[in-house]
């Protein structure tokens, strides 16, 4: 009876993270991770939690318990990051983020001993990689990606420099962050327990603004100023890895340095480059093939094998080039870098990527084109009329797929900009 009862209690957790437009498809595998990370009671408590920031007192509402053990609960749950917390004008609220980008990378972006990390690492590794149904759900169950990639800019010519937009810098990001911490990489410490982790600098996970705050007050993630996160980024930069960001223009929440061995990002990038996993840079690499000698220097640091090495006829004669797959290159720069004949440079993509203004945003068109609309409504009353809008939403995703479409787009350029700072402020 108690298995079947703790069994029930893992069930009603997995419903309730499916209530975020990313969602965690039920599975043995994911019952098992949810065992490592919750006990039985915890699961059942945070089942209960809204999705939009919460108080104390809300929680000891929801659980009928006093004001003071829920207190007690909600920071034994914030110390192990499976909450976030933040000052929001003077009250502490609380937060349960999604699997990821939240407390799946949480809970080994340090080293620590009150759960077993190999475990957890094996676990995530059967769930992500070998299923799949998780990681194909994150990167591809919505047209709004939930990463974005930063070009590097120490590779930007002044012409490309014009076209770059501040949000689309990552040392923007870091210099006008509120807070920045600075975690060990889950993607690499996963690796490292399963043995198969590359040389890349690990404590190299880059946090920002609320999430760093609540990461760095639980010794998640250390405090850095603005010249070491600077200083990094130029180490991330110095060992060819790339920088994918939160897909938002303002109050970017993190920025993973990426390797395209361990990254899940990058790894799925590289099995599924077509799909585009997340949302690229505005540019493309441009190879001279008049000084290109095709000595396969940028296809061996592309991240993601988007550049290869062909022969080709070149006045009569055999030679080497390279050529970069245009359909899955991410537009990261890093082949430009490691031209030592400056063969590479970047060109504008003919069609600029479009980005959500901040998280709020984000997440709302997720949520439309994932039909999960209704739950953000419900759950924040975002709108005066939320009920009627939920009526009219409700309808709208029942369209055929098609006109289903052009609503969501429609909505996209009518609703959302004027709304974002209602939502913002709930």
């Amino acid at each position: 009876m108690a298995h079947h009862t703790a069994r029930a209690s893992y069930k009603k957790l997995q419903e309730r993270l499916n209530r975020f437009p990313q969602g965690a498809p039920p599975s043995e595998t994911l019952y098992k991770i949810l065992a490592v990370l919750f006990t039985e009671k915890e699961a059942q408590l945070v089942a209960q939690l809204p999705i939009k920031p919460f108080s104390a007192k809300k929680a000891a509402r929801i659980w009928k318990m006093s004001e003071k053990e829920a207190q007690q609960i909600l920071e034994q749950l914030t110390s192990r990051a499976i909450l976030l917390d933040a000052d929001y004008k003077g009250t502490t609220k609380y937060i349960l983020p999604p699997p990821m980008a939240g407390f799946f990378e949480f809970a080994l972006m340090r080293t620590r001993g009150d759960i077993d990390q190999k475990l957890l690492s094996q676990l995530f590794y059967q769930y992500l990689n070998e299923e799949e149904d998780f990681i194909k759900d994150l990167f591809f169950g919505s047209e709004t990606r939930l990463g974005r990639v930063f070009v590097q800019e120490r590779v930007l010519t002044n012409e490309n420099a014009i076209h770059v937009l501040d949000y689309e810098r990552a040392s923007h990001v870091i210099k006008t962050a509120k807070h920045i911490g600075i975690s060990m990489c889950y993607c690499r410490h996963k690796k490292e327990h399963l043995g198969t982790a590359c040389n890349a600098p690990m404590d190299i996970c880059m946090t920002f603004n609320n999430t760093a705050h609540s990461l760095i007050r639980h010794q998640f993630a250390r405090r850095v100023d603005a010249s070491e996160g600077l200083e990094l980024l130029h180490m991330a930069y110095e060992n060819n890895l790339v920088q994918c960001g939160e897909n938002v223009r303002h109050d970017v929440s993190f920025i993973c340095n990426c390797c395209g061995c361990c990254c899940e990002a990058l790894v799925v990038a590289k099995k599924f480059g077509m799909l585009q996993p997340v949302h690229t840079t505005n540019f493309l690499p441009h190879i001279n093939n008049k000084s290109c000698t095709g000595c396969g220097k940028c296809a061996q640091v592309c991240p993601i094998n988007a550049i290869n090495i062909e022969e080709i006829s070149v006045a009569g004669k055999r030679t080497k080039k390279a050529r970069v797959d245009e359909n899955i290159c991410l537009g990261c720069g890093v082949c430009v870098r490691n031209c030592s004949l400056g063969c590479i440079s970047l060109k504008s993509r003919s069609r600029r990527v479009i980005t959500p203004a901040n998280s709020v945003h984000r997440v709302v068109l997720m949520a439309i084109e994932r039909g999960k609309l209704q739950e953000l409504i419900f759950d924040n009353q975002a709108f005066q009329s939320h009920r009627a809008m939920a009526a009219i939403l409700s309808a709208i995703l029942k369209l055929p797929p098609i006109k289903q479409l052009m609503a969501s787009k429609q909505m996209k350029s009518v609703y959302l900009d004027k709304l974002i700072g209602r939502l913002s402020n709930k």
